[in-house]
């Protein structure tokens, strides 16, 4: 029981860190909201309607309500300020780890903790340049004369703070399972044989965390069931140097 309560606190202390990281990178970060947003919204201005339809230039967001744009400006800093401040935050989630682990396994995190932030770098990337385009531009074309898009600033910062955020954590995948494999929680071969059940959590995290549309569902799902098959090769490799490795 104390030492339940000691990782307990230990949580707890974490969590208070992370999130002054959160509030101190949000707060610098609400100063360039201005410069950025343009970036951001660049799918909606690639992927919105002509110049002249719906009553408004092409590619520009609308709000409806006094506080939509200010609340848009704050979810685009928090984003931003959970981004910058993400190397701290993996930094106490690693150490939370850390404190669990064996004298001989805590040297492992000098290796998994800088490649965790690129990988949750790599899936941003790949939302942003490919998912999200893709989905938005599918989600665009139910559009008629009859239909014509006005896409709010606050409903599309939330699209596109869902959509970095489950791919930026979606890619820490392969890692995960090597580390797991590398502490000797996990072996290749019980990831082998439980690849249906991964595939069907696969499916059920990407029909949640996306918008309810097939491409968005899809441009998540195949690269999580590439990213387990990584990881498998990956924990193959990890696992080599656990003594309880056996030939696989």
């Amino acid at each position: 029981m104390r030492a339940f309560l000691t990782h307990l606190d230990e949580l707890r202390r974490r969590l208070i860190k992370v999130l002054l990281g959160l509030i101190a990178a949000t707060l610098v970060c609400y100063n360039f909201v201005g410069k950025i947003l343009p970036w951001l919204i660049k799918p909606a201005c690639l992927a919105g309607p002509p110049a002249g339809e719906a009553g408004r230039p092409a590619g520009h967001l609308v709000f409806i309500s006094p506080t939509e744009a200010f609340g848009a400006y704050m979810t685009l800093a928090v984003v931003m300020g959970f981004l910058v401040s993400l190397p701290w935050t993996l930094y106490q989630v690693w150490g939370f780890v850390a404190s669990a682990l064996r004298p001989h396994e805590k040297k492992f995190i000098a290796t998994f903790g800088p490649l965790s932030f690129l990988f949750f770098l790599s899936g941003v990337l790949f939302a942003y340049f490919v998912a999200i385009p893709l989905t938005y531009k599918f989600l665009m074309s139910f559009s008629s004369q009859y239909m014509q898009p006005m896409i709010t600033v606050g409903h599309y910062m939330g699209f596109l703070a869902n959509m970095l955020i489950a791919f930026g954590v979606t890619f820490e995948l392969p890692l995960i399972l090597a580390f797991l494999a590398k502490i000797g929680i996990a072996t290749p071969e019980f990831l082998r044989q439980k690849r249906r059940h991964a595939i069907m959590i696969i499916l059920i995290m990407a029909a949640i965390v996306t918008p309810p549309d097939v491409i968005s569902q899809i441009l998540l799902a195949l690269p999580l069931m590439l990213l387990y098959e990584v990881g498998i090769i990956f924990a193959k490799v990890c696992y080599r140097g656990h003594p309880k490795h056996k030939t696989l």
